[in-house]
């Protein structure tokens, strides 16, 4: 990507405040130089509060914005709850057909990122999102978060440093995961997680410890984690302290496990390219060698 690129705004999950909406495309339009259309649903509403419009009306614009040759890159305006719901709708043979181009978003859009590599085999990028107050804050975006998503979206972003080590080591493998919750609701499904040769990133917010733990049980006895080559923990925001078992549940399983990384929800939150090769590295504490045109997951 780079500056002058056209990006869309679509409403997958949740429905976005109007007015931080009308921000965050100012912020991607004045502060990244890219130009942004929303998609024509983006803030719909139905008789379910939580969704933004109809399963049937979110996912045509996200497939629609997909597929239109003049984008260069899809942006969920915010997490919340829905994604899930589109996955069963989406014309994949004609969004493998558009080519590869960049899809934006976390929380949520973890259904999309696990998705997405199944059926189309591309990069996507876990990062802040358009309509969400570390972009849209009235004052201004949080500047750690939006210089790291632009690094992330131009260029090869730099390391992210975490602020523990559960389990010292080093490990290499492509990057997949995301928010727990999503990835626990996806066991049984036909997109259920298998992170053979993969280093799993994993983040919350929410959930109190038993929680995590009735997560991490259920991926741990579903085979998720089955021959996984480490983990990069972000943020746990409002989880009250989740290293207790989170040590518990991962730390048998014996590979490198970096924790206390600024990526997920919270402040900052930046940004990690999925599907790409990376590297933790608990003696420098950092997740490295995230770029976009690097190894696939395929």
């Amino acid at each position: 990507m780079q500056q002058g690129d056209t990006v869309a705004i679509v409403s997958p999950s949740g429905p976005p405040d109007a007015a931080l909406l009308d921000r965050g495309v100012e912020r991607l339009e004045q502060g990244l130089g890219l130009k942004v259309i929303v998609g024509g649903r983006a803030l719909d509403r139905q008789e379910l509060p939580y969704l933004a419009g109809s399963d049937a009306g979110r996912a045509a614009d996200l497939q629609a914005a997909w597929c239109d040759p003049a984008v260069s890159a899809v942006f969920c305006s915010r997490g919340g709850y829905g994604a899930a719901r589109l996955l069963d709708l989406l014309d994949w043979d004609a969004m493998r057909a558009a080519g590869p181009k960049v899809l934006v978003g976390s929380s949520d859009i973890t259904a999309l990122h696990h998705a997405f590599a199944a059926e189309l085999g591309v990069p996507t990028l876990h990062g802040p999102m358009p309509a969400c107050l570390t972009i849209a804050d009235e004052v201004e975006p949080e500047p750690r978060s939006f210089e790291h998503l632009r690094a992330a979206l131009f260029g090869p972003p730099p390391p992210v440093t975490g602020e523990r080590v559960i389990v010292a080591g080093r490990a290499e493998g492509v990057l997949a995961g995301g928010n727990l919750s999503l990835l626990a609701s996806m066991c049984g499904t036909r997109y259920q997680p298998s992170f053979a040769g993969r280093i799993v990133l994993l983040e919350d917010i929410g959930e109190e410890p038993y929680r995590i733990d009735r997560m991490l049980t259920q991926l741990l006895q579903a085979g998720a984690f089955d021959g996984v080559r480490g983990f990069a923990l972000g943020s746990w925001v409002d989880c009250g302290d989740p290293y207790p078992v989170l040590r518990d549940r991962l730390a048998p399983l014996g590979v490198p496990i970096l924790a206390g990384l600024p990526v997920g929800h919270g402040s900052p939150q930046l940004s990690v390219w999925l599907g790409t090769l990376g590297v933790i590295d608990t003696e420098s504490c950092s997740l490295a060698g995230l770029f976009r045109d690097g190894d696939q997951a395929r």
